[in-house]
This record gives C-alpha cells, structure tokens and sequence, in this order.
C-alpha cells in the first residue's frame, strides 16, 4: 500500500558543515553533528510529528553517524509502536574518496563548479551521477516496500543533501539541468511528497533553486 507521505529528512548541521578542515581528521562517514545540529534535530522530530500526528512511520537511514544521530533525535517524538526502521546504505553522502586537506577540499569544489555536479567524479570518491544510480536500486526495494498490505502512512528517509536532490531527480524524472538548478536542502529541512488522487506524488514543499555558474550547457538550436 502505497505511503500517503514521502518524506526527506537532511541531517542537522555536522562537524564538516562548519569546519571543512576535520576531513583531513575524520573520514566523512563519521563526521558528527554539532549542537547546534543536535537542537535542529530535536526541532525536525517535533515539526515532524506535527506533519504526521498518530500516523504509521517506516523510516529508512543513512548509516552515516550524523544521520543515525539524527534519526535518534527525531524518533524520540514517538512512541516504539509507532514506528520502524532500517538501516539504508545507498542513502549516504556522495563518497568524497580519502581524507583531505582543507586545500584539497576546495580544489573539489571549484573543479566540480567548473565541469558539472551531475557528472564530476571525485577522485577516489563518486560523481552525483553515481549517487542517482544507487538511489534508483533503492526504489527498487522501496517499491517492493510498497506492495506490502500493512506498509506504514508514511515513509521517512533520513539522508544527506546531496541525496535528497537525487532523489527528487530520479523520482520526477528532472534533466540534469534542471538537477543543476536545485540548491541543497538546509540541515534538517523537510521535504514532503504527497500521494495524489490518480495514484502519484507531488512535491508539496517549494525547493530553493540557483542558476549554475559554471559547467558546460547543451544549446538548443
């Protein structure tokens, strides 16, 4: 049975947010959230039991640490029986390779910026266009998730920034340009997708949008 809500949870504010220097210290998947991310958790639970009231919840993780931290946040709004969860490996961060140094960090961005976020492969990482291709095998289990008769009202994904605009891509079918266009969410934002009356999803919550800057463009004729 189909979820009547499709919900996108960012993480709160992690320690790479602010200081882009701890990723020359900490691999990325273990990166933690601020306090200020852990309040940002604590308020993304109570705005989401606000959306969701006494309703079912299946929720799907990152198992990234400021994910899982997060998730600990929100869940604390609900009662056990009210919800359940699993782990979701291709629902993590886009794969920045090895430790780098704040200098090698920013050479990522400025090259990334220049040649296009879709297809830009970090060495020894993913390029966005990777990250799409595992959150479409996801849909594959999320669909199957669907067909189950007691499947829950709503379906929660506690993921990253970057993962969350694949998603949308990939669930609307948008261009790459029009991927190129979308700003990440803010740490915990929540983005709601709504079942509709002829079985599909709109997008209910308005996504920040930027003209890209750099990257090569097809010119229409």
């Amino acid at each position: 049975m189909k979820p009547h809500s499709i919900i996108l949870i960012r993480h709160g504010q992690s320690e790479g947010n602010t200081d882009r220097s701890i990723y020359s210290q900490k691999p990325d998947y273990a990166l933690l959230l601020t306090d200020k991310g852990t309040d940002q958790a604590v308020a993304a639970g109570k705005q989401l039991r606000e959306i969701v009231g006494d309703e079912s919840l299946q929720f799907y993780v990152s198992p990234l640490f400021r994910t899982q931290q997060t998730f600990n946040q929100v869940r604390k709004n609900f009662p056990k029986e009210q919800y359940s969860w699993k782990g979701e490996p291709r629902l993590r961060e886009q794969e920045w390779g090895h430790l780098r140094s704040l200098e090698q960090c920013r050479m990522v961005d400025m090259l990334r910026d220049a040649y296009g976020a879709f297809y830009y492969r970090i060495p020894d990482g993913e390029s966005a266009a990777d990250v799409y291709d595992r959150v479409s095998d996801f849909f594959s289990t999320l669909f199957r998730d669907f067909e189950k008769a007691d499947f829950p009202k709503n379906a929660i994904m506690v993921t990253h920034g970057m993962t969350i605009r694949l998603f949308l891509m990939r669930w609307f079918h948008y261009s790459v340009n029009e991927f190129e266009q979308l700003c990440n969410p803010a740490n915990c934002d929540i983005i709601i997708m709504e079942l509709q009356e002829n079985g599909k999803y709109k997008l209910v919550t308005e996504m920040k949008k930027m003209l890209p800057a750099h990257g090569w463009k097809l010119e229409e004729s």
